[in-house]
């Protein structure tokens, strides 16, 4: 499968967010270098990640990525603008998913919950454990606002509710609802592939009886006691009437995807329908929460 690199220069002060843009315009995997060629990869659970004053924040695309797209979005947020340096390279084949693979660890979130690759063994069997196999979709528990949601689902009782995962990626928070008592979950995204990799993950876990997926233009009509939205701030600035109507009167909500800078217009947006609970952060990206006043 042929694929693209787009390298941004970095220092040890921006390597991780730059990472993290890359990520939300859709790279499938972000690695680091320094001027040796060094490469970072994913730290075990605990251990911090060090890098070098030089890096080279590279992330993968697949060849049919609209890279313009990605270009112009990392315009849009760089502090050069338009003058942003980066390059752009054709790769050849390899077993990309393989290298990958063996650099994703089991994480720990919160008390009880653990999400672990399918192809390696949970660290605590009793422990209320998620075996996920991303496959093409996003979310793997590795970036900031999918820890957020993930933390945000372990510290409640969710004991016989329903609930929301809207834009659901991989699965994974839909699987750690289920896992921690939900009693049934209804996923919504725009992409098939992630909804296809949804599927495999729940029956994977044991899971999919409790599971409904839809695409936005099929997404039922319902009241749901917990609804989390792990998009971007754009998204939920647009859809706010939308993933709102989802909420029961009580209900609660957690909404993601969000830096700090796009923070307090969202939390006075959601303000309007939710009592809203001070601002989680982790790496300049934020987790808004609260409860939908009746």
């Amino acid at each position: 499968m042929p694929w693209i690199q787009l390298r941004l220069s970095a220092n040890e002060e921006t390597a991780e967010k730059y990472s993290d843009w890359l990520m939300a315009c859709g790279a499938q995997a972000v690695t680091f270098i320094d001027a040796k060629d060094t490469p970072i990869y994913e730290p075990l659970p605990g251990d911090e990640i060090t890098y070098w004053s030089n890096t080279v924040v590279m992330g993968l695309y697949d060849a049919s990525h609209d890279m313009d797209k990605a270009i112009s979005y990392l315009q849009g947020i760089h502090p050069e603008g338009k003058n942003l340096k980066y390059k752009l390279e054709q790769l050849e084949d390899k077993d990309w998913e393989r290298e990958w693979m063996d650099n994703f660890h089991p994480m720990k979130f919160g008390e009880r919950l653990w999400i672990c690759p399918s192809w390696r063994e949970a660290p605590e069997p009793n422990a209320v454990n998620v075996m996920l196999d991303p496959g093409l979709a996003f979310g793997t528990g590795t970036h900031p606002t999918t820890a957020l949601c993930l933390t945000w689902l372990d510290s409640l009782d969710l004991s016989g509710k329903t609930v929301v995962d809207f834009g659901c990626g991989s699965g994974i928070l839909s699987l750690a609802a289920l896992k921690l008592g939900a009693e049934k979950v209804i996923g919504i995204d725009i992409d098939p592939q992630a909804l296809q990799a949804s599927l495999e993950n729940a029956k994977r876990n044991g899971v999919e009886d409790r599971l409904e997926l839809f695409l936005p233009k099929d997404q039922p009509t319902l009241k749901a006691d917990v609804v989390v939205a792990n998009i971007l701030a754009g998204p939920l600035r647009e859809l706010a009437p939308t993933i709102i109507e989802f909420v029961a009167d009580n209900g609660l909500l957690a909404l993601s995807g969000v830096l700090e800078n796009q923070a307090n217009d969202l939390q006075n947006l959601y303000g309007q329908w939710c009592n809203m609970s001070p601002i989680a952060v982790q790496d300049e990206w934020v987790r808004l929460s609260g409860q939908k006043r009746p």
